[in-house]
Formats: structure tokens, sequence, C-alpha cells
């Protein structure tokens, strides 16, 4: 084996572009999702190392000379972050001219030549779903034998190999918790909504959804969902409980974790046996029974995408959902006592100023323990981005700089004819203030310190970072 780093590269400072980050982008407080998809390589790979910068804080200088000691470099990339990310992959090469750098992620996926012609130090880049492309690399395979590889040959020409199939036997992949353990500082991690320290983990991949906006299943991970067992699944908990006793709370960031409900309550049975507390990202469709049942072992929080509260954009992207049925879910896990963080994003498809005070109205009305307002991001790849550059609503830049600021934070790329991007950004900040800043939620927010005063620190902490939140996005500078 080649001796191997990968590396999630230095960034926007507090810029959250791992592959569980649902939008690469600067959080309204300081968040990090786990780089489980770089993990999972790592874990293929014997005696590999893992580095993620963000989180523990490290610039370009701090992981440049980390390439002397190195073989082989392997850098998660995003479309908000790839110029960046290139820089770190020049750097990496001009400190170790005989360093193997690739890249990985959905940016490169759905680019690769585009990703390669920009980047002239990148030697490769790996499509769609990576874990084995880049085991085969590392293995020291000569490149033109490895299948879903893009790379640069001897000559200087770009070779695009064959697609790889796609991985259907899911516990073929080990568990990436030893390489968190290895590499990783759980402590690093934050999510508002989750209990402190967290560790997120995935169950399966792909997504049977259709979301325009998605980007993940329309880029890595296919909308098959494709499942571990549920022996795979609590052998990993219970691994997990072993080797971070003081991890709070597991999060199961499968983009629909209670699709399969009958999978979904033997797991969670499985962690109660374990002692676990844990979250997951669900649909606003989960039956009343399969909550209870989820709630009575071990559930705490749902991650549900709302995304708006108007019908017809719901239909416009192709969410799958009532209005009225996710009433009704709002309606059960408030009754169940499932706690439930909602997103919701303005400036999708047939947007209007009307829509946004729906959106807001709703959001009011199915009241969320906490929410996320994200405003829409064609990410290239997705169906919302053929949509946008076809009908004229993204400006001229078409290669997803245009979706982060200087500094990381969201922009509002799309502009509709009637509502520009300058009013979908500044709705943001409207629907965060209609929300929160309400006698019920204040109350709802301050009896929570109560019930829980160790949190005091951290929800002061959160606080003051959300007014420099909403005090950046009132300067924020947008596309033009």
């Amino acid at each position: 084996m080649m001796r191997t780093l990968f590396l999630h590269p230095p960034s926007f400072e507090g810029f959250d572009g791992g592959a569980g980050a649902r939008y690469q982008a600067k959080r309204e407080i300081r968040s990090y999702w786990y780089p489980t998809w770089l993990a999972q390589p790592a874990a293929l790979v014997p005696d590999s190392r893992l580095v993620d910068a963000p989180p523990d804080g490290l610039t370009l200088a701090d992981v440049t000379p980390l390439a002397r000691d190195y073989e082989l470099a392997v850098l998660h990339t995003s479309s908000p972050s790839f110029a960046g990310d290139a820089r770190a992959a020049a750097a990496l090469k001009a400190t170790n001219p005989a360093l193997l750098v690739g890249m990985v992620g959905a940016k490169v996926a759905v680019e690769p030549e585009r990703s390669l012609h920009a980047c002239t130090a990148l030697d490769f880049v790996a499509r769609e779903e990576f874990d084995f492309t880049v085991a085969d690399v590392a293995a020291g395979r000569p490149l033109a034998e490895v299948d879903g590889l893009s790379y640069r040959d001897a000559a200087g020409q770009i070779v695009h190999n064959p697609d790889r199939e796609m991985l259907t036997d899911m516990d073929r992949l080990p568990s990436v918790v030893p390489v968190y353990k290895r590499d990783l500082r759980p402590e690093n991690y934050y999510i508002g909504y989750l209990k402190h320290p967290y560790l997120s983990l995935y169950t399966g991949r792909g997504c049977r959804s259709r979301c325009t906006f998605c980007l993940w299943p329309q880029t890595v991970g296919g909308h098959l969902y494709r499942t571990r067992s549920v022996a795979s699944v609590l052998a990993e908990a219970a691994l997990a409980r072993e080797l971070f006793p003081q991890v709070k709370e597991l999060f199961f960031d499968d983009d629909t974790f209670t699709d399969d409900r009958g999978r979904a309550e033997e797991i969670a049975r499985g962690l109660s046996r374990l002692g676990w507390t844990w979250s997951c990202n669900a649909k606003a469709n989960v039956p009343r029974e399969t909550l209870q049942v989820l709630r009575d072992n071990g559930l705490r929080l749902l991650l549900v995408g709302y995304e708006s509260g108007n019908q017809q954009i719901l239909i416009n992207i192709k969410k799958g959902l009532r209005v009225e049925r996710a009433k009704r879910f709002a309606a059960d896990c408030r009754d169940l006592g499932i706690t439930v963080h909602g997103t919701f994003i303005l400036g999708l498809p047939g947007e209007t100023t009307e829509t946004i005070r729906e959106t807001i109205t709703f959001a009011r009305e199915v009241n969320p323990h906490t929410i996320q307002v994200s405003v829409a991001a064609p990410y290239p790849g997705t169906e919302m981005y053929r949509q946008a550059r076809e009908n004229g609503w993204l400006p001229t830049d078409d290669d997803g700089t245009a979706l982060v600021s200087d500094d990381g934070t969201q922009l509002a790329a799309l502009s509709y004819p009637g509502l520009g991007h300058t009013e979908i950004l500044d709705s943001v900040d409207a629907f965060y203030r209609r929300y929160y800043f309400r006698a019920a939620k204040l109350a709802e927010m301050s009896a929570e310190l109560f019930r829980h005063p160790d949190m005091a620190g951290r929800r002061l902490r959160e606080g003051v970072e959300f007014a420099r939140f909403l005090g950046r996005r009132s300067h924020a500078t947008t596309p033009g």
C-alpha cells in the first residue's frame, strides 16, 4: 500500500465543506459534520491518515509539510471550495513533486475533465462512489486499470476510465469508527441541535426521493437506497460505545434513514439495548406508530427537510410530500416528545414574496424546536442546476463559485422574474427573526436552559455567533 493521506483541506474560517454538509458553507453558528466520506476509504487503506483541517483549525501552512511523509494524497472538494482546494493540491505537489494527488467529491464526480484542467497539480479525480476506486490507487494499481477514475496520463492527456460498478453489498465497507478514534477528536465537531460531543455514521447510501436540488443522490449516492445489515450497524454502534465513552449521541446521516421503516425499528431496538441516545434524518411522512417505536428505543431528534410551506413549490422540486401530511407528522412528533430540527430553503423554483411568507407561516405552525434556513443552491450535477442554466436563473458564472461569498457565507445564486437574489437573501434574516423572536419560542428556548443548565454556556456562545451571522448577512455581497 502507498503511504496515503486523506485530507479535507483548509478553507474559509469556520467553513463546513465535508460530505455530510447539505450545503458547503459557513453556518449560522459554528458547525462541523464528520468527514465520513473520507473516513470510509481511509478505513480501506491500512496505515493511512485522515486530516480534517477546518475543525482542527489547521491552515495551509500547517498541512503542506505533511506532503513529505506520503506517496498519495486524496483531497475532498466541493464546488464552493474548489478554488481553495486546488491551491492546497498545488502546495502539496510543490512540497513533494513525487506525490500522487487526487480529489474526490461531488464537484469532481460531475466535472472530472473541467476539474483536471482547472488544477494542473491533480493527477486524478475519482468519480461517483469512490471508496474502492481510491483503495485501488493506494494499492498501487496503474491508473489506467482503475475503474471510476479520470486521470492525466504521462503525455498530459486526460483519460476517462470506465465507470465503476455501484456497490450493492454495503457490508463490504469496514467501520469508520476506528479511523475516527485514530485521527479525529469528537469534541471538535459541533452541530447546534445535537448533543455534544456527537458521532455521525451512515447505515446506507442513496435516496429514493427525486428532489431536484439535493446534491448527493444526484452525484455520488444514487437513488437506490443501499443499506448495511442491521447486525453490521449495531456492531459499529457497539464499537462506538466502547471507543468513545464520552459521546452523548449517535446521528445517522443517511438521507432518509426512516425510508425502510421495519429496518429502522429493528436498529432502534438494538440501539436501545446498547444504551444509545440517537437521532437521524427523516422525511415528514413517517407514520405515528413507527415514530413511537423509535421514540421508545432511544430516538431523541429528527432532522426534517420541510423545504417549503407551499405545495406547488414542493411539486416543482419533486419533494414527494404533501403540506397537510407534514403538519400531521409535526403534530405526532410533538405529542410523542420527539424533538425536530426543521430545514427550509428559500428561492426554489416558483418562489415569490407570497410563497416566502407562506413558508414562514408554515414553519411557525409546525414549530420545530430549531430551524435552519438556506437559500436554494444550484450545485452542478443537479436537476435544479440544469433548470437554472436553461431558464436564465443563474448568472454567467456556472462553476459553483457564486454559491458563497468571499468569506464562505452562502449566497443567493438564483434570480427569478419579480424576485431577485437580493430579496431572497434578505428574506433569510426575516425568516429567522419572525421565527425565533416571538414570545412563545423565546419562552420555549429559555425553558430548555432551565431543564438543562449544563447547556447554558454553549447556547450563549451560539447566540452570539447567530447574532454575528445576521450582521454579516446584512453586509454580504451578492452575485451580479
